[in-house]
């Protein structure tokens, strides 16, 4: 019996807890809104054809997304394209479009032609538009030394919905202490630790343990929270000082 009213109570908080995320939205979109721009590519398979390379070129002018897509030798310019609730939509003519959910630095979804639709990834590849693609890389830590030292504007991704907190670290040695807050409170960084270029690190949430890491790549914090074993989802982070 004590078991279940513990599991109500969880279910109840996250609840609690996704409405107060669908609350916020409008902020943190405004804000904090991942910035798409640059190259993505991928693979797409189509049936009856052979798989072929594509790549999409977006830039982002004060919230108006444009730019690109090529495919073989053709290329396609975006006639509409927007952003909303971690989804991007893109259009190029009546008949094609591509749908994707943002995932990091990927957009995972589907393109249609017509009726027809096929699954397509693509991954970022460039942080800026390039004029012809590039070869796909992965993202890695920056090299050389980073100060975590100060506050960061960190927003997380949870099931689509974005939730905004500061981050305050302090970095000595390999430990790392520190503390956040949000819209839900504030609670102490915990277990905190900066090896290899990896930043670990626990908070202490309403219904359990946070345990959140990260890596730093292009200046910016990104990674990845677990919530008790509840809410899993992506999180990044930019230096205020």
């Amino acid at each position: 019996m004590k078991n279940t009213i513990s599991e109500l109570r969880i279910r109840f908080s996250l609840l609690a807890l996704t409405v107060l995320f669908g609350s916020i939205v409008a902020f943190a979109q405004g804000s904090m809104a991942p910035d798409l721009s640059g190259t993505y590519e991928g693979i797409v398979k189509m049936p009856g054809a052979p798989e072929g390379k594509v790549s999409l070129e977006l830039k982002n002018d004060g919230g108006k997304i444009s730019g690109r897509a090529i495919h073989g030798p053709k290329t396609v310019e975006i006639t509409e394209a927007k952003l909303e609730n971690g989804t991007l939509t893109v259009r190029f003519d009546q008949d094609h479009a591509y749908v994707a959910r943002v995932d990091g630095d990927k957009l995972v979804g589907e393109v249609s032609d017509g009726p027809k639709k096929f699954p397509l990834e693509l991954k970022k590849v460039s942080a800026t538009a390039a004029a012809a693609p590039v070869a796909a890389a992965a993202p890695v830590a920056a090299a050389g030394p980073v100060n975590l030292n100060g506050q960061w504007d960190a927003i997380a991704d949870a099931n689509g919905q974005p939730f905004p907190f500061l981050l305050e670290l302090k970095v000595e040695g390999e430990n790392v202490t520190g503390s956040s807050s949000s819209q839900l409170g504030d609670s102490a960084v915990k277990a905190g630790t900066w090896k290899d270029g990896k930043l670990v690190f626990q908070l202490e949430g309403s219904n359990g343990v946070i345990s959140m890491s990260a890596v730093v790549v292009e200046g910016k914090l990104s990674g990845e929270f677990d919530y008790a074993g509840q809410l899993q989802g992506r999180w990044v982070a930019v230096k205020k000082n």
